[in-house]
Parts: structure tokens; sequence; C-alpha cells
């Protein structure tokens, strides 16, 4: 019995060690804003990330609504609700979007929300991670646009070369008409 007990306390130490090392390594993160949100959409925990790439401090977020992240017109369009409710439903959302920073810039970002379940399967909240991939689509519309100036580029040579073509046959044919007028001249 003694033993058991004992095995049982190892085990909810390394749990507990386990719980604060995670806990760590998610705050710890800097590159992606992770963050759980309650089953109303309120958010419960924020790491360095969601700090450093939205702007708010734990202090200054925590219990607000997520859907302050989101333009004015996507809230206007009640997405921050249906993405919770596709999250639920689907067991996963994912996109790409625009999201607002707290001093009302914006930028582009890949975005996860997982359902969190207890054991029993009941919903208590989701998992939020977000990261800022604005440099990334900036460099996709650069070398779009690199590739639409290529594109123009060779329909202007190719223009250029089938108009270089027409006047090079066409003096060949006035060359004979010229030739032909120079004979009946003499």
């Amino acid at each position: 019995l003694e033993f058991e007990y004992q095995e049982r306390l190892r085990a909810e130490r390394i749990a507990k060690e386990n719980a604060q090392a995670f806990r760590r390594l998610v705050e710890s993160v800097v590159d992606y804003a992770i963050y759980m949100l309650d089953t109303e959409g309120r958010v419960a925990t924020w790491n360095a990330g969601a700090e450093r790439i939205k702007g708010f401090a734990a202090e200054e977020i925590v219990g607000e609504h997520f859907s302050r992240f989101y333009t004015e017109e996507d809230q206007a369009k009640g997405e921050p609700a249906a993405v919770l409710a596709l999250a639920t439903a689907e067991g996963r959302y994912e996109t790409e979007a625009w999201r607002v920073r707290k001093d009302g810039s914006r930028f582009w970002c890949s975005i996860i929300i997982d359902p969190i379940r207890n054991d029993d399967g009941v919903l208590i909240g989701f998992a939020k991670v977000t990261r800022d991939i604005s440099d990334r689509r900036e460099a996709e519309q650069a070398l779009e646009r690199a590739r639409q100036a290529l594109f123009q580029a060779q329909k202007m040579d190719a223009v250029g070369q089938l108009a270089g073509g027409i006047a090079h046959d066409f003096n060949n044919m006035l060359a004979g008409v010229i030739g032909g007028l120079e004979l009946l001249k003499r």
C-alpha cells in the first residue's frame, strides 16, 4: 500500500513537472501567438509570441473577446462566432486572413483554431495559434507581379518579332514593286 502511494505521488510530481515544462515552452515561443480561448471566445492564456505579434500584454487582453483581433469588416460579418462554430463542428479551423494589432495596423496571418475537450468530450475551450506571414505574402505578391511583368514583356517581344517579320515581308514586296516601277520608268 505504501509502495502504491509513493508511486502515485511520484506520477503526480512527474505530471506536474511536465505540465510546468510545457507551459514554459508555450510561453517562451515568440514566432507564434499561442493562446487559449474559453468556450465563449474570451482569451484565457497569452504567450510571448502573442504579445509580440499582436501588441497586447497579457494583463491587457486576458478576459477580452478574441474578436478584437478581427477587422471591422469580418466582425460585421459575424466571422469570430462562425469560426468557433466551425472549429467545434469540424474539429479544426484553419485559414489565412487579415488581423488587427493593438495599434490598429493590419497583418496577414495563418490561423489555426482547435477545440479543446475534457475527458468526457465536453468542449472546454479552444487552442488558437496565429503566425504573422505578412512577409511571405508580400514575397508571393512580388513574385506574381514579376511573373506578370515577364509575361507582358514576352508578349511585347512576340508582337515586336511579328511586326518585324511583317515589315520585312512588306519591304520585300515593296522592293519588287519599286523594281517594277523602275523598269516602267526606264
